[in-house]
């Protein structure tokens, strides 16, 4: 018999031992859950960073002498269209 109950006492030690405190099972949930989103997000990320190596950039194209030649030409539209405005404004005699 006394095989027996110090078989029964190391099985109650066992289980004292093994007890999980509820606030660590709650914090290792929390933990769980945040790695996921945390994996979630760099994968997310590097997705994004491959898209944007990967895609070519339009603006490239276009050069700032467009943009000045652009400028030039409205103005010069301006221009005309004062000058054929004085134009009309002479009385007749």
């Amino acid at each position: 018999m006394k095989n027996f109950d110090d078989l029964i006492n190391a099985a109650k030690i066992q289980e004292l031992i093994k007890r999980e405190d509820p606030k660590e099972k709650a914090t290792r949930n929390i933990v769980w859950v945040l790695a996921i989103i945390g994996a979630i997000t760099a994968i997310a990320g590097i997705a994004y960073a491959v898209y944007r190596y990967l895609t070519p950039d339009y603006l490239d194209d276009f050069d700032d002498d467009f943009d000045d030649d652009f400028d030039d030409d409205f103005f010069d539209d301006d221009d005309d269209i004062k000058s054929s405005a004085k134009i009309k404004e002479v009385p007749e005699v």
